[in-house]
């Protein structure tokens, strides 16, 4: 079904694989009647031509990208606004898409939800923005109709920003990376490693793209085969594939972290771009006659199954025939999972109840979001469903359309009659499944659902507080399958439906008449519209020469999300107020470490009103006497060290783009998180842009809850780019660790000295 090659590969004028392994150049000499270096080779890959086309520094060893476009939801957009308000922002240098797609609901909080929409109009008329109203489109959805073009690239605040169908590089970071392309910065990584997506075959009536999506994602999640590079697809295979079902591929690549995804491009996506009013978008897109590629992942389409990702990530894959067979045991260990989680007895309650007469059974089911709620998705539910029902007991169906333009063609051709006649609920366009704030089904309730993620928090439930529900991810032909039996799980291959494929007519005037674009038409005059829940950011002080951090949480998981930092859902309808948003930081996680955070910042306050910090605080001063005494540091001034929190964990910041994860911690007086691993590069780049040091503990004892850990002369390694940070762990004893930082460039390295992004763009 999937295979992974163990070296780097030649591929032949998009066909031939040659192993970069033996008598590799012999090969190819034979093949194409020339040499050709691997560094030559690594020109020829899609990637490569649309990365040099927009870095500014040719040559080089990093790359300075800037993108042709940014775009934001309405949990990120205020923040990054304010972020670069702070730092002189005067107009939107490119075109800026502001959605309203998250936090649709004005329901939670009295009036916050709407007054960050009227803000976000504001805003687009005094920088010259676009401005896209709740309920009218999904962010990616939009970004697809719209804005994404052949060989460009797109920078949003969302990690599953993903246009590579269509040939643009889509790049999900925090919104800090935003701030920096709004101020005229540059996008700086390093040249990323590009492995190829080989697709061939054709996939059996039934599967859908979130099977293969699935199928992808658990080869290559836990080997972290393609993490921080970018996903090529290429083969013979994409021909058959529709645009719709390569976008629905391509948008769950986030989940395999990979940096970026792109797509050759043919007569279909030229297509698309027609039928979409954009005919001058479309570009050809192929690799060269030789490209080199750092891997390869072979999918046999024709073999890939309909799939279901259990609980409780999208990389916990099953064939649904092999769950089926397995079923009771298959849930004994997600039972042990979950126990470990949430607590004796939780795990197999809400698991293993679910089994009925041999067979999964499941309370809801949810098409959604950019990855479910296509035409062509929602169109073969409608066929799958024609004629029958979802039934009148606790099972229930939703269904969101991604776009009003679509929700016109679905009514047009008659899909959203089908879909109603069969009891299906019909939404507008909203990512609410998606990230727990909509369709919550109830305690211990399972959930089925073509969406992006099935982390913890993400069904909406609240383990801290015993609520729990369960969310697993199968395509929405399964899912339509299931509902047809009644909640039994079913596989859309196990059903005779003969699929309609009606034409999708985009209807482009519903956004002409509502979407409002004022990019290139600033007005400086105009007034931006700040409510009372829409606050500045609160002073974060530069990094002092030395550092002592108070463990406040130490998280055992495998692997910690950034869902589990701060949560997505309700919560989220707080994130115009930092403040008020770090009262849920490790909420559903760590419930104390709020509380332990701040009592080290109340700390650091004094500290920084120029007192002494261990006069209020005998803990503290035992600390600095063991400090003085053993590691022969002599008259240490309490006075002159920064004091800060810090958590400890394995490995961390999975998931979502949402700078919160990191700013959460650092306005309640975070100064670093200790790890073994930073799942994602845009965690780690959240954490710097907000002046939190992530270090990497290499050597030594591993630092408990209430230690406290010294950090000498941190402010000189940093300039001096040491690569070995020594350290010391204060608790019962004193042992000494070494930390690092990884490798910075010089302007994350002045961030972290500055002590935020903003910091370090306002005063320079």
């Amino acid at each position: 079904m999937i295979t992974l090659y163990d070296t780097g590969v030649y591929l032949i004028d998009g066909k031939d694989v040659i192993p970069d392994k033996g008598q590799a150049q012999e090969i190819m000499l034979q093949r194409i009647g020339r040499e050709v270096t691997k560094g030559d080779a690594k020109r020829g890959t899609i990637s490569h031509a649309i990365l040099e086309r927009h870095t500014q520094y040719s040559g080089s060893e990093r790359l300075n990208i800037r993108f042709d476009a940014l775009a934001s939801h309405d949990i990120t957009h205020v923040s990054i606004i304010q972020t670069a308000r702070a730092v002189g922002l005067e107009k939107f240098p490119v075109p800026y898409v502001l959605t309203n797609c998250h936090n649709s609901l004005s329901a939670v909080g009295g009036t916050i939800n709407e007054d960050d929409h009227a803000f976000a109009l504001s805003a687009a008329k005094k920088y010259g923005g676009i401005y896209v109203p709740p309920h009218l489109a999904v962010i990616h959805q939009y970004m697809r109709e719209m804005v994404a073009g052949g060989g460009m690239m797109i920078l949003g605040s969302d990690s599953h920003t993903r246009y590579g169908a269509l040939g643009t590089l889509g790049v999900g970071e925090g919104g800090g990376e935003i701030v920096k392309q709004i101020i005229g910065k540059t996008y700086d990584i390093e040249h990323p490693e590009v492995v190829a997506v080989y697709l061939s075959g054709t996939v059996e009536k039934g599967v859908g793209p979130q099977d293969v999506a699935l199928a992808i994602i658990g080869a290559v999640f836990k080997c972290g085969y393609v993490k921080d590079k970018v996903m090529e697809f290429v083969g013979e295979g994409i021909a058959e594939l529709s645009v719709e079902f390569r976008h629905g591929i391509d948008v769950m690549t986030t989940e395999a972290t990979c940096l970026s995804s792109v797509w050759c491009t043919d007569a279909k996506v030229k297509q698309y771009f027609v039928e979409h009013g954009r005919a001058d978008a479309y570009m050809h897109l192929s690799p060269h006659s030789v490209a080199y590629y750092e891997g390869l992942i072979h999918v046999d389409l024709a073999s890939i199954k309909p799939m279901i990702a259990l609980p409780f990530h999208p990389s916990n894959v099953f064939t649904i025939a092999e769950f089926k067979a397995n079923t009771e045991d298959i849930l004994y260990q997600q039972a042990k999972e979950a126990t470990s989680l949430f607590g004796k007895g939780s795990g197999q309650q809400g698991i293993t109840r679910q089994v009925r007469q041999g067979s999964l059974h499941v309370d809801q089911a949810i098409v959604a979001g950019c990855a479910g709620g296509t035409f062509e998705n929602i169109s073969a539910v409608a066929d799958i469903l024609a004629g029958r029902t979802t039934g009148e007991d606790t099972f229930s169906m939703s269904v969101y359309p991604s776009s009003q333009p679509m929700y016109i063609s679905l009514v047009k051709s008659g899909i959203v009659e089908k879909l109603m006649h069969a009891g299906v609920i019909l939404h507008s366009a909203f990512c609410g499944p998606c990230f727990g704030a909509g369709d919550v089904p109830a305690n211990h309730g399972f959930s089925i659902r073509h969406t992006t993620r099935n982390f913890i928090h993400r069904e909406g439930s609240i383990p801290s507080d015993g609520q729990i529900a369960y969310v697993a991810l199968m395509d929405a032909r399964s899912i339509a399958a299931t509902a047809v039996n009644g909640g039994r799980l079913t596989a859309a291959t196990e059903l005779q439906v003969e699929y309609s494929h009606p034409d999708n007519r985009f209807c482009r005037d519903v956004y002409e008449k509502r979407v409002y674009n004022g990019f290139g038409r600033p007005d400086a005059k105009a007034e931006l519209r700040v409510a009372p829940s829409i606050t500045d950011w609160p002073t974060m002080p530069e990094l002092t020469e030395h550092l002592l951090l108070k463990v406040v949480s130490v998280l055992h998981d495998p692997v910690i999300t950034t869902d589990d930092l701060i949560p997505s859902g309700e919560i989220s309808s707080f994130r115009s107020n930092p403040l008020r948003l770090a009262e849920f930081a490790l909420s559903r996680k760590d419930p104390l470490y709020v509380e332990r955070a701040k009592m080290v910042h109340s700390l650091e306050r004094v500290r920084q009103s120029g007192f002494d910090p261990c006069e209020q605080s005998p803990e503290l001063d035992a600390v600095y006497d063991r400090l003085r005494s053993t590691v022969g540091i002599g008259a240490l001034n309490a006075a002159a060290v920064g004091l800060g929190s810090t958590l400890l964990a394995r490995k961390v910041g999975d998931g979502s783009a949402r700078e919160q994860a990191a700013s959460s911690q650092r306005v309640l007086g975070g100064w670093a998180n200790i790890a073994s691993e930073y799942a994602t590069r845009r965690y780690r780049a959240n954490l710097i842009n907000w002046g939190m040091l992530p270090f990497i503990l290499e050597e030594g004892p591993v630092p408990t809850c209430g230690d406290y850990v010294f950090v000498p002369n941190i402010r000189q390694a940093i300039q001096m780019h040491r690569v070995e940070i020594k350290a010391y762990v204060v608790g019962q004893d004193v042992q000494e660790i070494k930390l690092s930082l990884g490798d910075l460039i010089a302007n994350e390295r002045q961030i972290l000295l500055d002590g935020s992004l903003i910091n370090h763009y306002r005063d320079s």
